[in-house]
């Protein structure tokens, strides 16, 4: 955590994956994030994933919640209660940023749109995300993840040719997501900075799936390709793919004929360096062939063993870890992308956000809330006092509601 955002306010009315991991970032940089969850439930990705023997060893929230929500403090408001709407209208006069990813309306609906609370702030930036962006055929739509996986095509690319489509293994668009968010309001904050101008900010699953489609999209409107799964290969270059060992499994990235060269002459020169394949298009041309004699060397050698020759001659490989190999790499604490926090009696590890401020050094971390942890607490400081809490509560403010009317994005 560094002081870059200290004195910012961000109001987090976001669930789930996307807007939580944004407002994580954030808070890492400083910012009081208050999270709003509904009363009694709280974010669902606080249950997503435990299983009965995570809750007998103690562990009652799930690690995805735990991993996108610290440097954060709870309160519990119902939306859907005007004394709920109230209450969040009162807290934003005292707040810099609001995130939700509520369907399109849905804030509208509850009285808290941007036009709302810009009418209680005016330099507001209110970041609004949702799954297919505000407008157009599709904007009514609830989707998450996997679902913008299969609308933008990127499932269609994943896989093994000719199999079934497949996912990737994480939530990849809305992990990108969430640093768009990230830059969309630091880019308002600056912004407002220099003009006193709130804004609304706007991003979706979906502008960030086609973000990460970017280059295949380009190529189809230019050349009309529709690429197809490829397994780990890939069609700008060869080779560029995974290759069985002795032991286990490396990628092996050698693109430009120079990288080629020293690929096969660390490898087997004799079965490699043939002159049909020293440029970039005829190793494409004869993909088939250099990839079967490739793996005939590689099939003799352990995954160290390559490593060790290729990695000095300046070629790309790496070894296929497994998710405990590849998280307890030294690599991965030596560069500071590990954190950790105390929760719940003992130190919990978590990955950091991904970068580094040289210049400033981190402040310890807040855990991961407890639903409602703060809310009587945040309500003060933002200058509500106590007759008003009761009173709200009095109202509903603050109980769990009867149906869930919120709208989720996913």
């Amino acid at each position: 955590m560094w002081n870059v955002l200290n004195g910012v306010r961000i109001l987090d009315l976001s669930r789930v994956f996307a807007g939580p991991a944004a407002t994580q970032v954030l808070g890492d940089l400083g910012a009081d994030v208050v999270k709003v969850e509904e009363p009694g439930k709280g974010d669902e990705a606080r249950g997503f994933g435990v299983t009965k023997e995570m809750v007998e060893s103690g562990i009652t929230v799930s690690p995805s919640f735990v991993a996108l929500n610290r440097n954060k403090r709870s309160v519990a408001i119902n939306l859907a209660s005007e004394a709920g709407q109230r209450a969040i209208r009162s807290m934003v006069r005292e707040c810099d940023v609001v995130v939700n990813n509520f369907r399109p309306g849905t804030m509208e609906k509850y009285g808290l749109g941007y036009e709302d609370l810009r009418a209680e702030r005016a330099d507001i930036v209110y970041c609004q995300f949702s799954a297919y962006g505000n407008v157009g055929p599709l904007a009514n739509f609830g989707a998450n993840d996997v679902a913008l996986q299969a609308h933008s095509g990127l499932m269609s690319i994943t896989g093994e040719a000719d199999r079934s489509p497949v996912r990737c293994g994480t939530s990849v668009i809305d992990l990108h997501a969430s640093l768009a968010l990230v830059i969309a309001i630091m880019a308002a904050l600056m912004h407002r900075e220099r003009t006193g101008e709130g804004q609304m900010v706007e991003s979706s699953l979906l502008r960030s799936s086609a973000h990460l489609m970017n280059y295949f999209y380009g190529e189809y409107w230019v050349t009309g390709a529709i690429r197809k799964p490829m397994g780990t290969a890939n069609h700008l270059s060869v080779p560029n793919q995974v290759f069985p060992t002795a032991d286990g499994s490396v990628v092996i990235i050698a693109p430009g004929d120079d990288m080629w060269r020293r690929c096969a002459t660390a490898l087997d020169a004799q079965a490699l360096d043939r002159p049909e394949w020293r440029g970039m298009l005829d190793r494409q041309r004869h993909r088939a062939d250099l990839i079967q004699a490739m793996t005939a060397v590689t099939l003799r050698l352990g995954s160290a063993e390559l490593i060790d020759r290729l990695a000095p001659a300046k070629v790309n490989v790496a070894r296929v870890n497994n998710l405990g190999q590849a998280a307890d790499h030294p690599q991965l604490a030596a560069i500071g992308a590990i954190t950790s926090f105390e929760m719940d009696g003992r130190e919990v590890k978590a990955v950091a956000s991904p970068f580094d401020l040289c210049g400033i050094p981190p402040a310890p971390n807040r855990p991961p809330p407890l639903l409602a942890a703060h809310t009587d607490e945040v309500l003060r400081e933002l200058g509500i006092g106590d007759s008003d809490i009761e009173m709200l509560r009095a109202q509903g403010a603050f109980s769990q509601p009867r149906t869930t009317t919120s709208g989720d994005s996913r």
